[in-house]
């Protein structure tokens, strides 16, 4: 009877982690399928400026609550059109304010695909990968944080990958949370606060284009940043080689 049951309750966890992959892959298709690519766009902002500020200024509440959820969804099914939506929330919330909305909407969203992906993906991943993969999780899991830290002020690498690599290399959720959190807040405030000016842009009748923002400044700041988070880990490998 035992092993009747231990053969259901791994059906029934093979059956869940299919449904949670076959979920996001139906979101993403769809996302494209109904041409939804198409109003994520600064276009779209400036077409319709005008009525997304009346609706933020009439639902002082759900307006906030429904960009939050929206971002989020956006975050965890992975789709395009993340810093359209950033500078989106500077534009209807301002910079302070929209740069928290989005912080807290994108790291729901980044956890709730980094659960997804340990949940459905990690488990079968170390079992099919071998000894490497456990040998570089312990690498990671030493200076977890300070990694993230780094992955998540600077953009090296898309945003979905630094979501899910590290639900493969069995990071912590607390540190995963907190290293998301903090990551992406200096960025975030920057395109909050590129959105926060559109409005003069868009009166001027001038084109937005996106290579205007990060400028050699923010980028040796963001770099600066990431130095420092890295410091931890200096530390570490100077005392192990003093020992």
């Amino acid at each position: 009877m035992s092993s009747l049951d231990n053969t259901g309750s791994r059906g029934s966890r093979v059956g869940v982690r299919v449904a949670l992959v076959a979920i996001l892959v139906a979101g993403f298709i769809a996302f494209f399928l109904f041409g939804l690519d198409d109003y994520v766009t600064i276009e779209t902002l400036r077409e319709h400026r005008a009525a997304l500020q009346a609706l933020v200024d009439e639902y002082a509440f759900l307006a906030p609550a429904t960009f939050m959820v929206l971002y989020a969804a956006a975050i965890a099914f992975s789709l395009p059109g993340g810093l359209v939506m950033t500078i989106t929330g500077g534009f209807l919330f301002g910079n302070v304010i929209g740069t928290t909305y989005i912080v807290i909407a994108a790291t729901v969203g980044a956890t709730t695909i980094f659960l997804i992906a340990r949940t459905a993906l990690g488990e079968p991943l170390r079992a099919r990968a071998g000894p490497w993969l456990g040998r570089l999780e312990a690498g990671f899991q030493r200076n977890a944080f300070s990694y993230l830290l780094v992955l998540r002020l600077i953009p090296l690498f898309p945003f979905f990958v630094v979501n899910l690599v590290p639900a493969f290399l069995g990071v912590r959720l607390v540190t995963y949370f907190v290293a998301t959190f903090i990551g992406i807040t200096p960025a975030t405030f920057v395109f909050a606060t590129v959105g926060a000016g559109l409005d003069s842009l868009f009166d001027s009748g001038e084109e937005f284009t996106a290579a205007g923002i990060l400028t050699p400044e923010i980028i040796l700041a963001l770099v600066g940043l990431a130095a420092l988070a890295l410091l931890p880990v200096a530390y570490k490998r100077f005392k192990s080689g003093q020992a």
